[in-house]
């Protein structure tokens, strides 16, 4: 192939992609303008992915926590890059077509950098980017510690963030943190402010009871919320249909794959410490559930196509 054909090649891709996520984006809005909570997932690989989209969950979450634990094997204290982020973004939008909201904790700095961050997030396939309002380097929502920018930064960053994507069908998820430092109140505000400034959803991280989780989609009407449930975490478990009752958008279980596979990994692995082997009677995924997972009758299909060529 020649230069100018592969670049005509390489630019039709990009095209497509580009229409592709357009398409996946303008249906995620409207699913959240329809109403309904939404049930979504934390994906830390694009393995999760996969099994979040084969069970019929409707849109899927890329957990910095999660990406951290996963790919460092530390803990989230704000080690994991925007290149590492993006990486795992366009993985997982190669293995699934559901929404992607990707979890960009700070935007990696000021206002400059979320322009960059959200570039790049969104040429990799994200539908909807996440940002906070926590200091450089952040940490995870439901650890002490905390502590947040003064709200003229922290509203440029979601100015900057609404400004910079360039498909108004990507969304700009607001989080604040403000709970753990400036109070509950405080975190409304905040959260009413990133409304003004062009957030698309607002995010007020780990309220400490039921009435506070309550009081949120009271007093920040018209916009979706996002109530992120921890196992383990600050803020308490409320069935999903009592949350829809409340009026959220989306329900977010960031990190319930990675705890679940984490839990597996070390029950499977203990067994076979003390028994010295494993077979499917064990606690592991068969064989064929295994390669169902990473679609390999697709790719036998297609190497059979191509092979009679």
């Amino acid at each position: 192939m020649s230069h100018a054909r592969r670049e005509e090649h390489e630019t039709a891709v990009k095209e497509f992609a580009a229409m592709l996520n357009h398409e996946i984006n303008k249906a995620f809005r409207e699913r959240l303008n329809q109403g309904g909570a939404i049930l979504m997932p934390g994906a830390a690989n694009a393995l999760a992915a996969r099994v979040i989209d084969q069970l019929g969950f409707e849109a899927v979450y890329i957990s910095g926590a999660g990406l951290t634990n996963t790919y460092l094997g530390m803990p989230d204290l704000g080690f994991v890059s925007l290149t590492e982020i993006a990486h795992h973004t366009s993985a997982i939008r190669n293995a699934t077509n559901l929404p992607i909201v990707v979890d960009a904790d700070t935007g990696f700095g000021n206002a400059l950098n979320v322009h960059h961050t959200v570039r790049t997030l969104e040429r990799a396939g994200a539908s909807a980017i996440q940002i906070e309002d926590q200091i450089n380097p952040k940490r995870c929502g439901h650890f002490s510690g905390k502590d947040v920018v003064d709200l003229d930064e922290a509203r440029s960053r979601i100015k900057a963030a609404a400004d910079t994507r360039l498909d108004s069908n990507f969304l700009i998820v607001a989080r604040t943190d403000a709970c753990a430092t400036q109070g509950f109140d405080a975190a409304i505000e905040r959260a009413q402010a990133f409304i003004e400034d062009g957030a698309d959803i607002t995010f007020v991280e780990a309220p400490r009871t039921v009435e506070e989780i309550r009081e949120i989609p009271k007093r920040l009407i018209g916009t979706p919320q996002l109530v992120n449930l921890v196992v383990g975490g600050k803020t308490p478990i409320i069935d999903f249909d009592e949350l829809d009752q409340m009026g959220f958008g989306l329900v977010l279980y960031a990190n319930v794959a990675l705890q679940g596979a984490l839990k597996g990994m070390h029950d499977a692995l203990s067994i076979l410490k003390s028994d010295g082997r494993m077979d499917e009677s064990g606690p592991v995924a068969r064989f064929e559930m295994r390669q169902g997972a990473v679609n390999k009758d697709f790719y036998d299909e297609m190497e059979a196509r191509y092979s009679r060529i």
